[in-house]
């Protein structure tokens, strides 16, 4: 597997997606840890179907393999889409594959990153995520990272026979150059 540093911080890079990882991706999209955040829960993802959207995102907009320095093994992926050129939006998703790699600190590191990116050289404005409202971990470390509430959809996700609130979240340019 090769990656190419493109953005770089302490302990991470990012990297164009590599659809040769299309076993690990395909592991990480069919666990219920990683899935269920993702809104992946109730579809089943093949090695090819995943191949497939592998290649597709290498293709288009940004997304990023995340990969930790040392060893240069791959820790998840972060992306910016559905950009909005006239309005500089766009939404921003991210995981971590391996239950052992979070609460580490990878994901703050890796969302700086991508922010920066998308703040200082694709002149966005705003950058939204969506976030499932029993994620705790993930909206702190969101927080963290200057994004704050943006919206609050009830029982938009059905999970486990349950349903469950979904959160907007967004940060803005200004909002981040004033904590740097």
């Amino acid at each position: 597997m090769r990656y190419f540093k493109k953005l770089e911080s302490e302990r991470l890079y990012l990297s164009p997606i590599n659809p040769d990882d299309v076993e690990l991706y395909t592991k990480w999209i069919n666990d219920p840890e990683v899935s269920t955040w993702l809104s992946l829960h109730s579809q089943l993802i093949s090695l090819s179907r995943e191949r497939k959207i592998l290649e597709e995102l290498s293709e288009t907009g940004c997304c990023f393999a995340i990969i930790l320095k040392e060893g240069d093994r791959l820790l998840g992926n972060i992306s910016l889409m559905n950009f909005h050129h006239t309005n500089r939006t766009a939404e921003m998703g991210v995981f971590l594959g391996e239950a052992d790699d979070r609460s580490l600190g990878y994901g703050e590191e890796a969302i700086r990153l991508v922010l920066a990116y998308g703040f200082k050289t694709l002149n966005l404005h705003n950058i939204m995520l969506h976030v499932n409202a029993d994620n705790a971990r993930a909206i702190a470390c969101y927080k963290k990272c200057g994004f704050v509430e943006s919206g609050h959809r009830r029982e938009a996700i059905f999970w486990n026979g349950r349903y469950v609130d979904r959160i907007s979240m967004d940060v803005l340019s200004n909002e981040i150059e004033s904590h740097e």
